[in-house]
């Protein structure tokens, strides 16, 4: 399984970014797609999940900002990110977990068996 993000960059407080993750390689049902970050700190928190029947979780800090939804026939995962905040800086990473439910995985990072290299947001 591979997964490769993009459409991280640099925006003003209160912007918009989109970003995406393609999703490679065969993965059993059912599973979660999920997207985190990690800042300074080196804790990578979850931000936003789905899992396979379409349910999503994600954490407060992000609720009514954040919209994480997924293309299945193109197998792209998105997260939509707006009224940024410069506690929105982090690198985001995509992950797949097998076997739990999306408010599962947003609590546990741990979790996820496979990750994606990371794009890098900063909010200024």
């Amino acid at each position: 399984v591979q997964l490769v993000e993009s459409g991280g960059g640099s925006v003003q407080a209160g912007g918009s970014l989109r970003l995406s993750c393609t999703v490679s390689g065969d993965i059993d049902i059912p599973y979660c797609l999920g997207w985190f970050r990690q800042g300074p700190d080196e804790v990578r928190e979850g931000v936003a999940t789905i899992d396979t029947d379409g349910s999503t979780a994600y954490t407060d800090s992000v609720k009514g900002r954040f919209t994480i939804s997924r293309d299945i026939s193109k197998n792209i995962l998105y997260l939509q990110m707006d009224t940024l905040t410069p506690e929105d800086s982090a690198m985001y990473f995509c992950g797949v977990g097998r076997g739990q439910e999306a408010r599962w995985y947003i609590h546990a990072a741990y979790g996820m068996d496979y990750w994606g290299k990371g794009t890098q947001v900063t909010v200024s």
